[in-house]
């Protein structure tokens, strides 16, 4: 490959990253206005000032779209957990799992993002895209537990985060409060099951 059509090439794949940028942001504005799971691709079109047969070329379905989201929503959710382990030397899952409560109590693409997913698992770049994300979190989730690279210090953290995720939508639906409980508790308890083992 020539310097020229190497030029060429940085220049379109830059070109590609930022208008892929621009609709991710435009998706992210629409979905606070109108909700996630009512994101609707002519809707990011118009709010990103494209025609909406342009957002093919970057997202092949609402859905897809939805999980690029996600997948972004994911990385911040780890790098708040990471900076909350930061702070505390002791309690680090307690730390840890309370921010991810948090997040995924309240960030609308959490909420929706379930019924996104493909019925062929990993079929898209998008979808491998979130699951290396989701497993960024989960390694995060590792770290704060103690990092064990065991089968069974895996399923732990799987645990935990389904636990979380569950939380979450208890929380989000006001049922949590329902049922008496307070996600402080629920965490504390998590902590202290899952740490006691060290």
């Amino acid at each position: 490959m020539s310097l020229v059509e190497q030029h060429r090439e940085t220049r379109r794949s830059r070109t590609h990253a930022a208008t892929r940028a621009a609709i991710l942001n435009a998706a992210r504005r629409v979905a606070a206005r109108d909700g996630a799971r009512d994101l609707s691709l002519r809707a990011v079109a118009a709010e990103a000032g494209y025609a909406p047969a342009a957002l093919y070329g970057y997202f092949a379905s609402k859905d897809e779209l939805l999980l690029a989201l996600a997948a972004e929503d994911l990385s911040g959710l780890t790098r708040a957990m990471r900076d909350e382990m930061q702070i505390h030397t002791e309690g680090k899952l307690a730390a840890a799992a309370a921010v991810a409560l948090d997040l995924l109590e309240n960030t609308e693409t959490f909420a929706a993002v379930s019924s996104a997913f493909p019925p062929n698992a990993g079929s898209s770049d998008t979808e491998r895209l979130f699951n290396g994300r989701m497993i960024g979190a989960l390694t995060a989730l590792s770290e704060a537990v103690g990092g064990g690279r065991s089968r069974e210090a895996q399923a732990d953290v799987v645990l935990i985060a389904a636990a979380l995720a569950g939380l979450a939508l208890l929380g989000r639906s006001g049922r949590l409060e329902a049922l008496g409980f307070g996600g402080a508790e629920l965490l504390a308890r998590l902590d202290r099951h899952f740490t006691a083992q060290d």
